[in-house]
């Protein structure tokens, strides 16, 4: 699990917080006993409230573009990453920090977070993927109406949206639900399961027929594995399969 620990920052992503979050995700692709990892902040208000604002002050022009070319290189190892990464979304998910949660492959929301793109009541517009990510996943009207009105929506009015897969149930913590949630990832077919990742993200915005020659490279990786034996000699003998990763 990855904590974002600034709680006195509402967890907000200063540079060296992005460049951490780089971090761990190109260590998670090389390391094989990572099966699914789980995004969250510190305590129970904010997930993260978007970019540390403290910093912007003393930043030129120049030094805002080269954060935004970091924004994309960095959170692009979390979007491409074929571990499944999952966002518990302990509060408030606003600016940057719902933009982190859109690299995610699936989202969990506590009852009471809120979500929101605030970035041009601020005169700018969202910078880390938000114009992008956003309208994929939620469709063009909805995400016009969020980023041009930047009014934070509910984690009720985000699952409903589909901006969230799920919402945790009152009183209990997002980050051991979300955990839980994922159990069948965390026992999968890993191999599987990246090739599965790879095929949806590669062809997401390919015509229907380039889709599926994508598909059909991303299937052909897991007819020799090991574990799609193990899943055929499981069915045959009615028993649960022990993937290996392999």
């Amino acid at each position: 699990m990855w904590t974002i620990d600034r709680p006195e920052r509402m967890n907000a992503m200063s540079r060296a917080t992005l460049f951490s979050l780089g971090r761990l995700a190109r260590e998670a692709q090389e390391n094989d006993s990572i099966r699914a990892v789980v995004v969250t902040g510190a305590g129970d208000k904010a997930f993260c409230a978007g970019a540390d604002m403290k910093e912007r002050p003393s930043m030129s022009h120049d030094d805002v573009r080269a954060l935004l070319d970091a924004y994309r290189s960095e959170l692009a190892w979390i979007d491409q990453s074929s571990k499944p990464i999952v966002a518990a979304i302990n509060g408030v998910a606003l600016g940057g920090g719902l933009e982190l949660a859109l690299c995610c492959d699936l989202r969990v929301a506590a009852p009471h977070a809120t979500l929101g793109m605030p970035e041009t009541s601020l005169a700018v517009i969202p910078g880390a993927g938000g114009t992008q990510r956003l309208p994929r996943l939620i469709g063009e009207a909805r995400a016009k109406e969020m980023i041009l009105l930047g009014r934070p929506i509910s984690a009720e009015e985000a699952l409903r949206w589909g901006l969230v897969n799920r919402i945790s149930p009152q009183d209990s913590s997002v980050v051991d639900d979300a955990i839980e949630w994922i159990v069948p990832i965390a026992q999968g077919a890993s191999i599987a399961q990246a090739a599965a990742l790879e095929s949806i993200d590669r062809a997401l915005d390919m015509p229907l027929a380039v889709g599926l020659r994508l598909e059909k490279m991303s299937y052909e990786k897991t007819l020799s594995s090991v574990d799609r034996d193990e899943a055929l000699a499981a069915l045959a003998d009615k028993r649960k399969p022990e993937f290996r990763g392999k």
